[in-house]
């Protein structure tokens, strides 16, 4: 039967008329998963509730496939009339399974890329997952290729290069298919790469547009009269003033995390990444547009609205965590909602028409970079976060580690996307409660060599529970966690809301867990092969509702076990914060798929 959700209809009523209609009709299916965010608005919301509070205890495991490829395995299968298509990391395989008859492959994808890409990857060799469209599966490979592949037989009707690895340009990021395009992002921020988003035809690969993040007005696609910020029209050149000389060309501003896309307004959602270099010393000035939420036209790829979350980051702060749309009362008033957890540990929510600033708090407690985003439209701070000066790496300058800063620099929350219950009114957010101490050092631009200038370490947050992560609920509206589940490791793996009032999540471990929607209990759990970093995901076969998740640890937290690092300053940081992850799973590439018994 076909079940229509909330999630799927609340935005993209008049959808047909403006988007992808095969997308639409697939999205609007919740028997199917047809997109990474199960929708546009990237709620992650299923109508499906045949599994429940009540008997999600009972899950068992229905079946399992092996993905043949080891390290870090982000994203999630789709499921697409009655065919799943499951991904890999590097080489980035793809799999066609036949659901109605034991899985049986269907076709394979095995691309043969030039194994060089490895070294400029800077996380892990990750992938977050094809899309679909049209009738192709659509795929972004680590050495930028975009491949259009038939879904049906696996054949290869299209493919374009985004990228040049050898300048550090990677991808890890799934692409977004809207209207009669694909848009894509592009990798390498730690490489001096200067991001872009790009459009190309879905049925040529013909590039249609492409927006830089840094530069010269034109070539960000930019109006300087009509695109504002927090209000205010940004004027001309308003990115090369924010630099030093020509920095900008090689200021990063990466676009390798999640987009959504509002139909009725036509607008793109995205974040952009880290400036370069880590070495804030380096680059004076707000490092515009880095670090920042862009709205853009989808026809034309020009900007409405931006909002510069960490203006002159000094603590890798990437920006690109998903965006959440909703429409949700907030001050007595139903608002076009925008919710962005970024990885500075402040929560947002705007108005996703306009650009305005409604709340900015933090969602984890341990943030002390900063004090507050001030919130007065009046103040010539507006919008701008409060740094105390202590966890200032740029005031303390070259050479000087500075100690005791929360979050880390992969932040209070990674791309790891969360969840929206339109039953709840919650956002479910896996998060880490992780400090780090910093020192920057300078660093001479090399194109294909990293660009970082930086040496950190990771631990856990003071005063803790002593574990790595929290998974909570969030009201967006108010800025309030609601409750809060700690986690020994951080929680890198993508959240699940469903009609049956259950929420799921995996843990670096390898559990796949269950918790009820309204209080956050522990109703199930079950431990996979290897650590959960991937996105969990459900679909409904012949009347039953499966739920799959990929496992197979790595990724920035995991790199230390993917990658074989032993050195704890390895993996920027990250591999001494989380060496007693290898105490617990072990590398893999498993997909697991679960049922309730008849």
């Amino acid at each position: 039967m076909l079940k229509r959700g909330l999630a799927a209809t609340l935005l993209l009523s008049s959808a047909p008329v403006y988007a992808n209609d095969s997308v639409m009709q697939a999205i609007g299916d919740s028997t199917q998963w047809a997109i990474q965010t199960g929708d546009y608005a990237n709620t992650r919301y299923s109508e499906l509730d045949q599994i429940n509070r009540e008997n999600v205890g009972k899950l068992q495991v229905a079946w399992t496939f092996s993905t043949g490829v080891l390290r870090g395995h982000e994203g999630s299968p789709l499921v697409i009339d009655g065919i799943m298509y499951v991904h890999t990391p590097f080489p980035n395989n793809v799999y066609a399974l036949d659901l109605n008859n034991e899985g049986r492959i269907l076709w394979r994808y095995e691309p043969q890329q030039n194994p060089d890409v490895v070294g400029v990857m800077c996380c892990d060799t990750v992938n977050r997952g094809v899309a679909y469209a049209d009738g192709m599966i659509f795929l972004h490979q680590a050495d930028t290729t975009i491949v259009a592949l038939d879904a049906k037989s696996g054949e290869v009707k299209w493919s374009v290069v985004n990228g040049d690895p050898t300048k550090g340009e990677t991808n890890t990021a799934t692409v977004l298919p809207v209207k009669d395009k694909i848009l894509v992002g592009i990798s390498g921020g730690e490489f001096g790469v200067r991001g872009h988003l790009t459009a190309y035809d879905m049925q040529t690969g013909e590039q249609v547009w492409r927006a830089f993040s840094t530069g010269p007005d034109e070539e960000m696609l930019v109006d300087p009269e009509q695109t504002t910020h927090l209000g205010k029209p940004i004027g001309p050149n308003s990115s090369l003033e924010s630099w030093e000389g020509d920095q900008w060309q090689i200021g990063g501003g990466t676009t390798w995390g999640w987009y959504s896309y509002d139909p009725d307004l036509n607008l793109v959602y995205y974040g952009t990444g880290n400036p370069s270099t880590w070495n804030p010393s380096q680059r004076p000035g707000d490092n515009k547009w880095s670090m920042t939420i862009m709205a853009r036209d989808v026809d034309t790829g020009m900007a409405k609205w931006f909002y510069q979350k960490t203006p002159h980051d000094e603590w890798d702060y990437d920006g690109v965590n998903e965006n959440i749309l909703v429409d949700q009362e907030i001050d007595g008033q139903m608002r076009k909602l925008l919710v962005n957890l970024d990885r500075n540990g402040f929560g947002y929510t705007l108005d996703r028409e306009t650009g305005e600033l409604l709340v900015a708090e933090k969602y984890d407690p341990a943030v002390n970079w900063a004090t507050e985003v001030v919130m007065d439209p009046e103040s010539d701070q507006y919008g701008r976060p409060q740094v105390v000066a202590e966890y200032s790496t740029a005031q303390n300058g070259e050479d000087t580690n500075t100690t005791g800063v929360c979050p880390a620099a992969l932040g209070s929350k990674d791309q790891q996307p969360a969840a929206f219950s339109p039953k709840t009114g919650l956002f479910y957010v896996p998060t880490n409660h992780v400090c780090m101490d910093y020192e920057p050092y300078r660093v001479s631009y090399t194109a294909g060599q990293p660009y970082v200038g930086a040496t950190l370490s990771m631990y856990p947050a003071p005063d803790s529970h002593g574990g790595m992560g929290n998974f909570i609920a969030w009201d967006a509206t108010k800025g309030e966690i609601k409750w809060s589940l700690p986690e020994q490791f951080s929680v890198w793996s993508g959240a699940l809301a469903t009609a049956g009032d259950v929420v799921f999540y995996g843990t670096l471990e390898g559990h796949l867990k269950a918790i009820d929607a309204e209080t956050g209990e522990l109703l199930y759990r079950f431990k996979t092969p290897s650590g959960v970093i991937g996105n969990v995901m459900t679909y409904e076969l012949n009347g039953k509702q499966y739920i799959g998740i990929l496992s197979g640890v790595g990724g920035w937290a995991g790199i230390g076990l993917a990658a074989g690092l032993t050195n704890p300053n390895e993996g920027l940081g990250a591999v001494g914060g989380y060496a007693a992850l290898s105490d617990y799973t072990e590398l893999g590439g498993q997909l697991t798929v679960f049922a309730v018994p008849d």
